[in-house]
């Protein structure tokens, strides 16, 4: 149990993972510019290794079903949130209309400026993965992903991903912007899966 652990409550400190601290307040943290977003030159494409590919535009995508999750969120960098509450679309509901190949057997989550994270479909398919578009109540704001950005709640918050622009199903593992510069594959913050140097033989194929 790490100093910052043993400062909670136990029901607190068994949700934090260890090396984490909790904050109030959600830090604004990313690499590069906010980019604009109009509503109109805008579009999700759902690619790869599918039997059904499409491409929804915000209105098609604001007009599928939607869904509320609860969910905490830590950061690479030490912090954790709890109790947030996001919006938006399951990605279950995303898979499903497009039907994953059997050959499928990671995400490359493809957002504004080309940037990319990755993670395996295993990871994806957790039952509290969703696109999301607001966050406790509220819309996001830009600096925090506006309109639309991956959540994977039980990975470190680099793998969701701010500014989505596609979800691509893939065979193989392709690193990220942040994987490609030391960061783990995983990204699973009770295991402490911060850096690529603790990833074990055979992890660029492992789901």
């Amino acid at each position: 149990m790490s100093l910052f652990q043993k400062n909670y409550p136990p029901e607190i400190a068994k949700r934090v993972p260890p090396g984490q601290r909790l904050v109030k307040t959600w830090p604004v943290l990313h690499y590069g510019p906010i980019p604009k977003f109009d509503g109109v030159n805008w579009d999700l494409e759902i690619s790869g290794l599918v039997e059904e590919p499409f491409t929804l535009s915000y209105e098609e995508l604001r007009a599928l079903p939607t869904v509320s999750v609860g969910a905490d969120m830590h950061c690479v960098t030490g912090w954790s949130q709890l109790d947030n509450t996001w919006e938006g679309v399951s990605f279950a509901t995303l898979r499903d209309r497009a039907k994953p190949t059997s050959e499928a057997k990671w995400v490359i989550a493809h957002c504004a400026y080309n940037y990319t994270s990755n993670l395996s479909l295993e990871a994806m398919n957790d039952d509290d993965v969703l696109v999301a578009w607001r966050k406790d109540g509220e819309d996001l704001t830009p600096d925090h992903g506006w309109p639309l950005r991956l959540v994977v709640p039980k990975r470190y918050a680099w793998k969701s991903a701010k500014w989505l622009t596609g979800l691509e199903f893939s065979a193989k593992n392709t690193r990220g912007f942040w994987e490609v510069r030391g960061y783990h594959i995983h990204a699973e913050p009770f295991a402490e899966e911060r850096y690529s140097y603790q990833e074990g033989p055979g992890a660029e194929l492992e789901a």
